[in-house]
Order: C-alpha cells, then sequence, then structure tokens
C-alpha cells in the first residue's frame, strides 16, 4: 500500500487543513479536532469507536481491521472495545500517531477513503444515525475548587467578604474525590437526589427532596496512562498521563451540601450524578489554544511550579423549560477556562505527589468555572447569591435553582480565524424526585 498523494509533514493542527468530507465552517468538529467517542450504528447493539467529522462520525474499528490504522491496532483490536480506555493506555506516541494517520486519511488529497465507496459506506455514518455512548470507562473521579472568582464568590457568601478565600487555598489545589458510579452520558435525565437539609440554624433537620438544586459548569481531564502505587506526576510529565477533556457538570444540591459538608465535605449533595459530554477532545487539538495562566501569588511550592498556561475554551451554560418553545433556551453564563486559578498540570501534580495511582480513564475535572463578570458566573449560587435573588426567563418564569423539567445545556468551544475546535453539548433534564416507601 502506497500513500504518494499524502504528506507527513502536515500537522493535525495546521489551518492548511481540509477534508475531502464537507464539513461547515462553524462545526464543532472540522478536521483539525477529530474527538473520540463510542457510539453504536444503526442495526447494531455494540459500541466501537470512532471520531466526529463535521456531521458524520468516522468509525475506527474499521479502519483498523482493514490495516489502515497500523499493526498494532489491527492486531490489538482497541477500537473495537466499547469504551476507549484500551486505546488511551497506549500513550502518548500511539496517539499522536494516530491522530496524524487518520488525519492523513481524512485529507482532502488522499485517495485511500476518498475514492473508495464501498471502504466509506462502511467507515462513515452520519452522527444523527448513531447512538452515542459512554466514551470511557471511569475508575475514578477527583473533582478541584480552581476558580479563584468561584471560590472568592461562594466564600463570600458563607463566610463573608473578609474570609472569602480559606487561608490554604491560594497555596495548594483544592479538591474531593468524587462518585465515579454516578457519573453519566449527556442525555441522561437525572431524579431531583433526596436528603436531609435544616432549613434554619436553630430548627431540626427534615428531609426530602433538594429545594436547591443547581449546576456547575466544568470541564474534566480524562487519564490516558496509568500510574502505579507509590508514583507521583510531575508537572512537566501531566501532558504524558492526559489524553483530552470532556465538559462537565457537576450537579449540585445546595441545601444538602450545606447541611452535610461540616467536617468533611461533599457527599449526598454530589454524588446523584454528573454529567460528561460524548466526545473527548485530545490535548493534541487544544494546544494552539493555550494562553498564559493568572499570575499566581504567593508562588507555589517547587512541586506546583508548572508552564502556566490554561486553555482558552469559550463556555456557555442554558437553561431550557418545559414552558419555552422547542429548541428555545435561555442563556446564564458565558465563561471561559482560561480564568482558572490552579491549572491542570497543577491539579494531577498535586493529586499524586503523595503516591496515589491514578488509571484510563479517570476524571478529574476543575471545579466550577466562573469569571470576573455576572454573566459569566458558573452555577445558580452566584448567580442568584444564593437564591437570594431571582433571574427571569424569556418564558416569564422565575428561577433561583433548578426547576422539575428544566433541561441545563452546557457547551464548549475554541476558535480562531480559521477553525473551531468544540466539544458538542452536555445537556441533562431534572425529574422529580422518587419519593421513598414507608415501611
Amino acid at each position: 500500500m502506497t500513500h504518494k498523494d499524502s504528506s507527513s509533514k502536515h500537522s493535525s493542527s495546521s489551518t492548511s487543513l481540509r477534508s475531502f468530507i464537507e464539513v461547515a465552517p462553524n462545526s464543532d468538529f472540522p478536521i483539525q479536532n477529530l474527538p473520540y467517542g463510542a457510539f453504536i450504528p444503526k442495526g447494531s447493539t455494540a459500541p466501537r469507536i470512532g471520531v466526529a467529522i463535521g456531521d458524520f462520525v468516522l468509525d475506527l474499528s474499521v479502519l483498523a481491521n482493514e490495516g489502515l490504522l497500523g499493526d498494532e491496532a489491527r492486531i490489538q483490536s482497541y477500537f473495537s472495545d466499547p469504551v476507549l480506555n484500551r486505546f488511551m493506555e497506549q500513550g502518548r506516541t500511539v496517539w499522536q500517531t494516530t491522530r496524524n494517520r487518520i488525519t492523513e486519511l481524512l485529507r482532502s488529497d488522499c485517495s485511500t477513503l476518498r475514492d473508495n465507496p464501498a471502504l466509506r459506506s462502511r467507515a462513515l455514518s452520519s452522527r444523527e444515525s448513531v447512538t452515542l455512548s459512554m466514551p470511557i470507562r471511569v475508575g475514578g473521579y477527583t473533582d478541584f475548587y480552581s476558580s479563584i472568582d468561584h471560590a472568592r464568590n461562594v466564600g463570600t457568601l458563607f463566610r463573608g467578604a473578609e474570609n472569602a478565600l480559606n487561608p490554604n487555598w491560594r497555596h495548594i489545589p483544592i479538591g474531593y474525590d468524587g462518585r465515579a458510579g454516578s457519573i453519566v452520558l449527556s442525555g441522561t435525565n437525572l431524579l431531583r437526589p433526596l436528603g436531609q437539609t435544616r432549613p434554619s440554624d436553630d430548627a431540626p433537620p427534615t428531609f426530602g427532596p433538594s429545594k436547591a438544586l443547581d449546576f456547575e459548569l466544568e470541564v474534566a481531564f480524562v487519564v490516558g496512562v496509568g500510574t502505579h502505587l507509590g508514583e507521583s506526576i510531575p508537572c512537566s510529565q501531566v501532558n504524558e498521563h492526559v489524553f483530552g477533556i470532556v465538559l462537565l457538570n457537576d450537579w449540585s444540591a445546595r441545601d444538602i451540601q450545606k447541611w452535610e459538608y461540616q467536617p468533611l465535605g461533599p457527599f449526598l449533595g454530589k454524588n446523584f450524578g454528573t454529567s460528561i459530554s460524548p466526545w473527548v477532545v485530545t490535548i493534541d487539538a487544544l494546544t494552539p489554544f493555550l494562553v498564559d495562566a493568572p499570575q499566581q501569588d504567593p508562588q507555589p511550592m517547587e512541586y506546583l511550579r508548572s508552564a502556566r498556561q490554561v486553555f482558552d475554551i469559550n463556555l456557555e451554560v442554558a437553561i431550557r423549560t418545559e414552558k419555552m418553545d422547542r429548541g428555545a433556551s435561555f442563556c446564564t453564563t458565558r465563561s471561559n477556562s482560561k480564568f482558572l486559578y490552579w491549572d491542570h498540570q497543577q491539579q494531577l501534580a498535586h493529586h499524586t505527589i503523595n503516591g496515589c495511582p491514578v488509571a484510563p480513564g479517570d476524571l478529574y475535572a476543575t471545579g466550577t468555572i466562573s469569571g470576573p463578570t455576572q454573566d459569566s458566573l458558573g452555577c445558580l449560587v452566584e448567580i442568584t447569591k444564593g437564591g437570594k435573588q431571582t433571574i427571569t426567563l424569556p418564558s416569564g418564569e422565575e428561577r433561583r435553582f433548578l426547576a422539575d423539567g428544566d433541561t441545563v445545556i452546557m457547551r464548549g468551544w475554541c476558535d480562531n480565524s480559521e477553525f473551531r475546535i468544540g466539544f458538542g453539548e452536555v445537556t441533562g433534564t431534572i425529574l422529580p424526585a422518587v419519593q421513598v416507601s414507608k415501611a
């Protein structure tokens, strides 16, 4: 097999790249992106691995079986798996080689796939015709608290402006270990959680559905290469272990959270559901959008001294209620991941500094990403000042927190003058709580 119509000198991030598949200028999925996901083709029941290109999904199991993605991909058949874990653990050299080869096959000047109708018909499916499934098997989930605007806003609500940031906040990336088993794919409906709350300090706690249900706008980094117990990952090596990024909605029951967090931290107020987007955008696709991170003061300890770069990802949250017209929504938030005080290298370096192991598929999320302005706040508890204010929707409805039937839609994308790298959406609808039956 020869590939004289292609050239290895083309970079997958080059602005000059063009696919033989027509891609709309505003598409999240140009040839410069090629995010990975798991999907079930029409007429099948078995998920396999693909990449998004324009309005299509490219079936990598078909290409691998044809020997077009290298001998290892054909022999190991990891693209026929239902999740990305086994491919991700192959490491950065394999990731980059595979990405470059997929880019080559999709280029407008490469005939291998372009001029083979039989192969194209087996390898390409419209995104509308397939069912997306969880792209990774999540074994561990850690949620950080990395936005200084968010931390300051929430701290002011709970402790007053003079004590907004806890004494350790500027010294270490704060985080907690969440519940991996309740991480769900975009589009999964969630029940309003039940739990204990204490409406006032002079009354006993009560039990029932949360009355202060919230979203949290986040992104999460997906571990590709794991470590063993006792190993740590220095900042300079983090990108050898991180495969890509997904959007994440860390649903939160604020009233349950407020009562139970003392003294140990999040529990039932968080573990009832966390939604992620179906496409994993690779670090390589996002590299052109690295920008300088906010200055840190004081300078962190030596093991936390990173390259101090963050991704310039535009982030947006919208709410759609049952009363709104089909397709309508109200945008509550326009933020950006460049506001993060602690970057992802610092997060994973701190996470593992004590020898805590990580594994392929582990997620570590940023925490709520808020910016410095009112329209860039990443959750309702900030927007409504702890529920003391309301937001009025175009339908005339008012919200302090989420109501049953509300759908939250999160979007993320990077763009420049040449192309757009998008994540698609992560959505979820709140269903009424299921009351506990009395024995």
